[in-house]
């Protein structure tokens, strides 16, 4: 898929928002992307899987033995990801500010594992979830998302494969630029409720 085919879907789904967004960083932006709209049509999540496990497939890393995901924006992609690739999903969970695999899920001792995310901007909540699989055993080969927000700037420490790149500025919140600052902001990522 190209840049603007991928965005078609974006905006297709109503997911491709503009206002004062509070990103889970804390970070503050004037786009954001709402992956949950995008992955709510089966078909959709299917025709952006497919095309982002074919390049990371193309990456040259061999056999992926599990997918792993951050929850919970990362858990309907990594499903759709783990299905494409024909291995098992599992999701890590936030339990006292860290991510923890919980529901039994586990990661065979050496597994190699992909980390999936649905948007990565900061690439903290992706290198996180990596952490915690090589807590586990896993040995994290690849990371791919479907939208890397950062331009590319983000290092979550592997490979990072996206569908495509946006540069979309974000601010911290005692630097916004005056458009920016005269909108309510809201969060309506996975970390918080609306503020």
């Amino acid at each position: 898929m190209s840049h603007e085919e991928v965005l078609n879907e974006f905006r297709a789904a109503g997911a491709l928002l503009e206002g004062h967004f509070i990103l889970s960083s804390g970070l503050r932006s004037p786009r954001y992307l709402q992956c949950a709209r995008v992955l709510m049509d089966p078909k959709r999540a299917e025709r952006l899987c497919k095309d982002l496990a074919a390049k990371v497939r193309a990456g040259g890393f061999g056999e992926i033995d599990i997918v792993a995901s951050p929850a919970m924006g990362g858990v309907v992609v990594g499903y759709e990801m783990a299905r494409q690739m024909g291995v098992p999903s599992i999701f890590y969970e936030r339990v006292d500010g860290k991510l923890v695999l919980r529901r039994g899920f586990e990661i065979p001792a050496g597994a190699r594992v992909l980390m999936v995310e649905d948007i990565v901007t900061t690439g903290l909540s992706s290198r996180e979830c990596i952490e915690g699989i090589t807590s586990d055993g896993g040995k994290t080969v690849a990371a791919a998302c479907l939208i890397d927000r950062s331009g590319g700037k983000a290092d979550v420490g592997v490979p990072l494969f996206s569908l495509t790149r946006l540069d979309v500025p974000t601010y911290a919140a005692d630097a916004l630029p005056p458009e920016l600052a005269a909108i309510p902001a809201i969060k309506p990522g996975s970390r918080g409720l609306a503020k």
